[in-house]
């Protein structure tokens, strides 16, 4: 079974040594899900939006 103290970040369940930090593989498997999704999010400034008249097509 899973170590004393350690839970699963995503359901709260305990640990197992296979699939850790998570209790199982769905669990890990739902935590990447967010990760694709962009569901978690480290904080920064902002990516700059380029102008609406430039094409990337268009050489300089």
């Amino acid at each position: 079974m899973g170590e004393k103290g350690t839970q699963c970040p995503i359901c709260g369940r305990p640990t197992e040594p296979a699939t850790r930090p998570f209790c199982s593989k769905r669990c890990a498997d739902i935590d990447l899900s967010r990760w694709l999704g962009e569901g978690y999010r480290i904080p920064g400034p902002e990516a700059p939006v380029p102008p609406h008249d430039s094409d990337p097509d268009d050489e300089p």
